[in-house]
């Protein structure tokens, strides 16, 4: 085996290990943290990281280039969902207010969601639909 295997295969081991520690520090961080936008923060940003490092690694251990190309798709794949869906998570529990409003820094959700002529900060009822007598 020649030496730039060997270097290959060891740094391809290295993102692995350092991949899923990543992964298993955002697991731990979405168990501890507190609220919806903390949660979601741990359940992307540090799980996006580490996948991306375990494929870079198992790119570097498998060589071929079905193999880059496919993993490849996955690192796409994964940068293109996994914020979307923290995203809506973050703002349907905005809604829903499971959010509390005084702990955030900036509220640019409070000024879209407001009718003009309503203050900020009191969002109207929902309707309940048409009354019938």
């Amino acid at each position: 085996m020649s030496v730039w295997l060997q270097i290959t295969d060891t740094a391809g081991a290295v993102l692995v290990f350092l991949g899923a520690a990543i992964c298993l520090l955002g697991v731990v961080g979405m168990l501890k943290l507190p609220d919806v936008l903390s949660r979601s923060h741990a359940a992307t940003k540090p799980q996006t990281l580490g996948l991306l490092l375990v494929l870079a690694g198992v790119a570097l251990r498998l060589r071929g280039g079905m193999d880059f190309a496919t993993l490849a798709l996955i690192g796409f794949f994964q940068l293109m969902t996994s914020p979307v869906a923290s995203h809506l998570v973050a703002r349907s529990a905005y809604r829903t207010g499971q959010i509390e409003r005084g702990e955030l820094l900036f509220d640019d959700l409070d000024a879209q969601l407001t009718e003009p002529g309503q203050e900020a900060g009191k969002r109207p009822e929902p309707d309940s639909g048409p009354e019938r007598d």
